[in-house]
Formats: structure tokens, sequence, C-alpha cells
């Protein structure tokens, strides 16, 4: 019986390095010992980049996730007209056959077919249309999978974990967009992912100010006294151990943040930028707080150098063997979970002195 975890991965923007990425990574008959994939696509275009990349990886055709066979990588036809193939030009094209493989592998997994998404990277203008309407993969998962959750990003690699109060949005925006209950709801959602997504039991948290020198006292803008402090002071509150919040240059700079197991930043190059820095090459994007377990590599297209056979698939094996991680982490969670051990208590009616089983009439 094949118990794998069946990993579901999207072809992303065809005119980039996903399917480079992608054949490279199962090039490596070692990752069928970890998961069996299901890559939503299609075989022409999927031979059109082995052909380009002189890949030997092979795959196996089949109409959906459920007839997936361990040991290959299988591939579900999400293209059905033809898809002209632009190397590093994005194109409407591109961006629609991308949608369609997100659509499809989020079909998929609400059907029980696959158990974890990868996604490979899209180009967000050319993916933009009437049907994808969002500015990434993580704002239209928590539209489709979040039954009614809020997403998290959280970017990892060797060094530390990053997670974003703001995502993708203008820094003109940043400032009027934050609140003392939107951080301390991404506080508590990193809180809750460390500890079930990632095994760690009582999870430290560093949190970033919004201005230089977390505003001086007030001197540089007050997001810092109204915001971040109030959440984080309510945070602690209820037992999360969160501290800050620190000024963004002399924490990574001083090298504070190898003391936390995350990091919460206010906007997206804040985080970025330092954890990019120290390990481009590993870096992997997961999206906390949803039912789906989904990650991707942290790097983008890469148009420059499509269809090249250059790129590195490090990443995206990275992103694979989190998402596995992670699914193990959730199952184990649930299953301690659903069998506690029923409430002890010592008899004091008599000498005895022996623990006993607290009756159900008493609990």
């Amino acid at each position: 019986m094949n118990n794998r975890i069946k990993v579901g991965i999207t072809h992303g923007d065809v005119n980039g390095i996903g399917y480079e990425i992608i054949l490279k990574t199962f090039e490596d008959s070692s990752m069928f010992e970890f998961c069996t994939p299901v890559l939503y696509g299609s075989p022409k275009i999927a031979t059109y980049h082995r052909k380009a990349v002189d890949s030997q990886t092979n795959f196996n055709v089949v109409n959906n996730a459920s007839e997936a066979v361990p040991d290959r990588l299988n591939l579900v036809n999400c293209c059905s007209e033809d898809v002209k193939v632009d190397l590093g030009i994005p194109t409407a094209e591109s961006g629609n056959a991308a949608f369609n493989a997100l659509e499809r592998a989020v079909k998929e997994y609400r059907e029980g077919m696959i158990d974890v998404l990868v996604t490979a990277p899209i180009n967000k203008r050319s993916i933009h249309s009437d049907k994808f309407s969002f500015m990434g993969h993580t704002e239209y998962l928590e539209s489709e999978l979040g039954e009614g959750r809020r997403a998290l990003m959280i970017l990892m690699n060797s060094a530390m974990r990053v997670a974003l109060v703001t995502v993708h949005e203008p820094i003109s925006k940043v400032a009027s967009l934050l609140s003392k209950d939107l951080v301390k709801e991404k506080i508590t959602i990193l809180h809750n992912s460390l500890k079930v997504d990632f095994g760690i039991e009582i999870p430290r948290i560093a949190v970033l100010a919004l201005n230089p020198h977390a505003s001086d006292d007030g001197l540089i803008g007050n997001e810092e006294e109204t915001m971040i402090k109030p959440a984080i002071k309510e945070c602690s509150a209820d037992g999360i151990q969160c501290f800050g919040p620190f000024p963004a240059d002399g924490f990574f700079g001083g090298g504070d943040y190898r003391m936390f197991d995350a990091v919460l930043a206010m906007y997206h190059d804040q985080g970025l930028i330092p954890l990019k820095t120290l390990d481009m090459e590993c870096g992997v994007n997961f999206t906390a707080g949803l039912p789906v377990v989904r990650t991707s590599p942290d790097h983008g297209t890469a148009y420059d150098i499509a269809g090249k056979g250059v790129a590195s698939e490090q990443s995206l094996r990275q992103a694979i063997f989190t998402a596995i991680d992670i699914y193990r982490s959730r199952r184990n969670e649930a299953e301690i979970s659903a069998n506690p051990l029923r409430k002890l208590f010592f008899d004091r009616r008599d000498d005895s002195d022996k623990l006993k089983q607290l009756d159900g009439d008493r609990e």
C-alpha cells in the first residue's frame, strides 16, 4: 500500500523557469521516496521545456490526481488549448495557463486527491484577469481555501523565519493599513503555526518596529506606541512569548534574529531583504493559517534565464520537503489531540492515596 504524501505542484508561468526547476527536482529519483508528485500543467509544454533544458525526467500523464502512481512524476493536463511558449516574455497566454493549473489543483485538493500544494512562480501582471483579481497565491488561496481564516505569509531559510503583517502593498499605504488588531492577529497566527506546523512548544517571536529607531519615543511616527506595543502587550497577556518592537536595522545587523524562532515584519521588504541576503538559494514561502499546506520557492519567474538550463532547483526542492514536514506535523498534532488522556485526581476519601481517573460525571 502506498502511503506517500501526494504533493500537487502547479507549473506556474510557462515562460519562466517553473518547468525547468520541476524537471530538475525529479531527475533525482530519491525524491519519489518522500512523496508522489502530481504536476498540474501540460504534456506539450512539459515536453518543450524538457528539450530546451535537455532534461532526462519523464512524466506519466493521468486524468486526475487519484490516478497518480508512485515513483513517477504524474502530470494532469490543465491546458485544453495550444499555448504558445515565449521563453522569457510575460504574456496573457502564459498567465492564463498558470491560472488554469492553479484552479485545477485547488479543485482536486478540495476533492481530497492531493495532500499538499506547492506552487511554481507566477507573474502577477500576466495572471491578473477577471478570474484572478488577487495580488498573488497567498490572497487567492485565502479566498478559495481559507474557510474564513486569515492567511499569513512566512518565508524561511537556513537562517530564520520571517512573517509579514502586510504583504504586497505599496510602501505609501503600509502605515494606514496597520492597526493594533491586525498586528495582534498576525502575532497569534504566527504563534499557532510555530507550535502546530513546526513543533515548537513555546515559540519566541520578535516583532519589528515600523519606523526608524522604533520611532525614538514618538519623534519619528507613533505607530509603535499606538499599535505595535499594545498588540505585543495583549498577546503577552494571552501567554504568547513576543517581544519588541525592535528597530529593523540593528536587529538584523546585530544578529539578534538568532535568538528567536520567528520574526514578524511590518511590510514585505523590511523582512525579506535581510532573509534573502543571508540565504537566497534555499528559501521557502509558506502560507500559514489556512487548512491547506501550501509552499513555494522564494524566487520569481526569472525570465532572464528561462530555457537556458542554469536555474537552481534547490528552493523548489526545499519547498516540497517543507510541505511534507508541515503536513506530517499537523497530522501528528491532530492524532495527539484526538485522544487526550483522561483527567486524573487523588482520591482522598481513603488512605490509599492512589491516582485515579476522573469519572465522566465529575468532569
